[in-house]
């Protein structure tokens, strides 16, 4: 009897360890940015209370929506400033692209049920989304100040094209920055679209800041 006692104990010990076993949480990978590998993140770097991988998601698209808006508006500058021809080429195609990303951005938060701009700073008496909405929030990294770009706005030929360059380097910088951020956020740019999205934008500009390099370099 004995015998059978401990046999019994020893088979109802195992199907406990299997049970603990096969309800052990799996490993959360997350991806890296661009260049970087992978990492595993414990349980605890996404716990409830943090923000959410959604929420930072979310983030990430409405402020490069902000980001995108003010390259947009110096290659306005440009076409009617600027004395590069090379260089309005490269602001044809850069704000080609971006009002591109721009539009891929709202519908991707219009599908998701989140503003383009974070209810936070939206300006409830105006409907839709204007450039005093846009203005009203905080500048992403790598955004011009206020007072760059009405330095910008009140150059001409040589030095505009100069003041650009600079400007679009220190922008499109900021642009990377924002996308290893979102990688560094626990859970977060996991949505394979979002991660595309996010690794082409890196790829993209930090192709684009080699040229401006180049081109400023040529002006020195």
């Amino acid at each position: 009897m004995d015998f059978c006692v401990r046999s019994l104990c020893t088979v109802l010990l195992c199907a406990a360890a299997g049970v603990c076993q096969q309800t052990k949480p799996a490993p959360i990978v997350q991806p890296g940015a661009p260049g970087k590998s992978t990492k595993t993140l414990s349980p605890a770097a996404v716990r409830p209370g943090k923000k959410t991988a959604l929420e930072a998601d979310v983030s990430f698209m409405q402020g490069m929506i902000h980001h995108h808006a003010q390259a947009v508006e110096m290659v306005d500058l440009l076409r009617t400033r600027g004395e590069s021809k090379e260089l309005q080429a490269l602001g044809e195609r850069m704000t080609i692209s971006q009002s591109d990303e721009i539009r891929y951005m709202k519908q991707w938060l219009e599908e998701r049920g989140q503003p383009a701009v974070p209810a936070h700073h939206m300006d409830h008496n105006m409907a839709g989304m204007d450039h005093s909405k846009m203005n009203a929030m905080p500048l992403m990294p790598g955004m011009l100040t206020p007072e760059q770009m009405a330095a910008l706005a009140k150059a001409k030929g040589a030095e505009f094209d100069r003041l650009f360059l600079t400007g679009m380097i220190q922008h499109h910088t900021g642009a990377l920055i924002m996308v290893d951020d979102l990688f560094n956020t626990p859970g977060a740019g996991q949505d394979s679209v979002l991660y595309d999205f996010a690794t082409d934008i890196d790829n993209t500009q930090r192709a684009e800041i080699e040229i401006m390099r180049g081109m400023l370099k040529e002006k020195k």
